[in-house]
């Protein structure tokens, strides 16, 4: 057996476990982009906070959240 058909059985075996982190990331980005282009001001140019939502996965989301969203 070869690897590309290993990875495919664990996860037409696995899926349920990783489909709520897949609908979890897909959520916090699109929350996080809209907002992102919502909003007045970011800390930083919007455009690379735009880039580091899509590109960080969870984190990216995360991130801006906590340090690139301005609230004056």
């Amino acid at each position: 057996m070869n690897k590309s058909s290993d990875l495919q059985t664990f996860l037409s075996d696995h899926w349920q476990l990783f489909l709520p982190l897949f609908i979890l990331q897909m959520v916090l980005m699109i929350v996080a982009l809209v907002d992102c282009i919502r909003s007045e001001r970011t800390r930083g140019p919007k455009w690379a906070w735009a880039l580091v939502i899509l590109a960080i996965n969870i984190f990216g989301p995360v991130a801006y959240f906590v340090a690139g969203r301005r609230r004056d």
